[in-house]
């Protein structure tokens, strides 16, 4: 299959937590023959952490400087659909490897949605579920900008399977 991602060797998902970047990413690369990998499982597999565990035990700084290796150093490789974390695209040394060497997909979800996803989740060191609705925001409002600039930009709003077609679609030619 030729993949229409201007030359690029990888491909990149950004979004906020609760985009579907991981569920989407390992059913894309299963179609295209690409490996998949999840930045924040590839953290916890390296430091037999949880990433809540991190947060707590080390810190948002020794956790941002983990991903921005392990991101920068998986980008070095080919045919990887890579799931980044939520505010990995903050990071400018990131940013510069993605646009080196990814095709970078912005899954876009409102924050009503991203909400109702992320109620019930304890997985995530950032959310306080008594104050949700205003962190998604300040989160969101502090990543679009970079989000903007990726090179595809999908709404993952409703069907998983719509928005893996679209995907499919666009990156073929």
């Amino acid at each position: 299959m030729f993949l229409s991602i201007n030359n690029k060797s990888n491909i990149t998902l950004c979004g906020m937590m609760g985009s579907g970047k991981s569920v989407i990413g390992k059913i894309i690369a299963k179609k295209i023959n690409y490996n998949f990998v999840d930045i924040d499982e590839l953290i916890e597999k390296k430091t037999n952490k949880s990433i809540n565990k991190i947060f707590k035990e080390n810190g948002e700084k020794y956790f941002r400087n983990l991903e921005e290796k392990l991101t920068i150093d998986i980008l070095k490789n080919e045919k990887n659909i890579v799931s980044l974390g939520g505010g990995a695209i903050k990071n400018k040394n990131i940013r510069n490897s993605i646009k080196k060497n990814s095709y970078n997909i912005y899954l876009k979800v409102s924050i009503d949605i991203l909400k109702k996803r992320l109620k019930n989740s304890n997985k995530r060191p950032l959310i306080d579920k008594s104050d949700i609705q205003n962190i998604l925001i300040d989160l969101m409002e502090t990543r679009e900008k970079f989000y903007q600039n990726a090179d595809l930009i999908i709404k993952n709003e409703k069907s998983i399977i719509d928005t893996i077609e679209n995907i499919i679609k666009k990156i073929k030619q």
